[in-house]
């Protein structure tokens, strides 16, 4: 449904994206990961129709996605983008922001729909509320509701959860993207939350300097980031010559034993709720493990490498 090719495009004259290349089937979850400044959100604008390409060509559905220089009002009608200002309008309530684009002709109907995606959102307790005294959190889940009220073909989200409480995010995530999934909706989520990425992606693509540098599945590029910035994009990550190889290690793959050649010693120990992230210096260099049991500092500890 929805493919780039050989994409690339300039701020001025800084490049901000080069030689962009993927392709994404109806239905599918893809994840764009990587630092502030490689080109996520520029990429989900492009896709969109909000800017002019420098060079190459995006197509929905085969036809071909053309910029402010071609539409007098950019953007494409079966696709909606959220970005991270939300631009709700502050003097109206959340179930007017909502259902702002939705046709009046039959008001019970746009109700309940209003209402079915105020839950999808858990914001049913603030239907009659005015937007302007919402907090960020709150703003940013009507504003994920009213980019599905007319249910587009492909979602595209600019770090939709940023603002979100812990507490809630989880089972929004849940809600949405089962949502997603349920109605058909091909949705494309710039994010730095790994959760965002291992549990809801069908695919995940990492950028670094606007260009891609891997590609593929989540669990794949996870188990086999290609170097030590994809694999740091999903939490702690080792780097560690073993058997005189250098891999690079997850601080869950590494396992106390009470003998080996590993041989660490403790500098800090983090509480994590379940275990605790214990630092600690090997050859020089710092390095991470997770334990089940805290560990003074100073304590020599022996480590064995597990396989994921």
């Amino acid at each position: 449904m929805l493919t780039v090719h050989n994409l690339s495009f300039s701020y001025l004259k800084k490049v901000t994206l080069q030689n962009i290349d993927f392709s994404l089937e109806r239905g599918k979850n893809l994840a764009l990961i990587g630092e502030s400044g490689c080109g996520k959100s520029t990429l989900l604008k492009l896709i969109y129709g909000l800017h002019d390409l420098d060079k190459g060509k995006i197509f929905w559905n085969d036809v071909e996605v053309l910029g402010p220089k071609f539409n007098l009002i950019p953007g494409v009608d079966s696709m909606k983008y959220l970005a991270q200002d939300f631009d709700l309008m502050p003097f109206i309530t959340v179930a007017e922001n909502v259902g702002k684009y939705l046709s009046n002709i039959y008001p019970d109907k746009k109700k309940a729909r209003v209402m079915e995606l105020l839950e999808i959102v858990e914001m049913t307790d603030f239907a009659n509320v005015k937007a302007k005294t919402l907090s960020g959190g709150q703003m940013q889940r009507v504003a994920i509701a009213r980019v599905l009220a007319l249910e587009p073909e492909l979602l595209l989200l600019d770090e939709p959860f940023s603002h979100i409480d812990n507490f809630r995010k989880n089972s929004l995530r849940r809600r949405l993207f089962a949502y997603l999934k349920e109605k058909q909706i091909t949705c494309i989520v710039a994010t730095h939350d790994s959760t965002d990425v291992l549990s809801f992606a069908d695919e995940v693509i990492v950028m670094k300097e606007g260009t891609i540098i891997e590609k593929g599945t989540p669990k794949k590029v996870f188990e086999n980031p290609v170097n030590r910035y994809v694999a740091s994009l999903f939490g702690d990550v080792n780097e560690m010559e073993i058997d005189g190889k250098t891999q690079l290690i997850y601080p869950h793959q590494l396992k106390v034993v009470e003998k080996s050649n590993l041989k660490v010693t403790v500098v800090n120990s983090y509480f994590r709720g379940n275990h605790y992230l214990i630092e600690a210096e090997y050859n020089n260099q710092t390095v991470f493990f997770e334990s089940e049991v805290d560990f003074d500092a100073n304590s020599v500890i022996h480590l064995k490498k597990i396989d994921l």
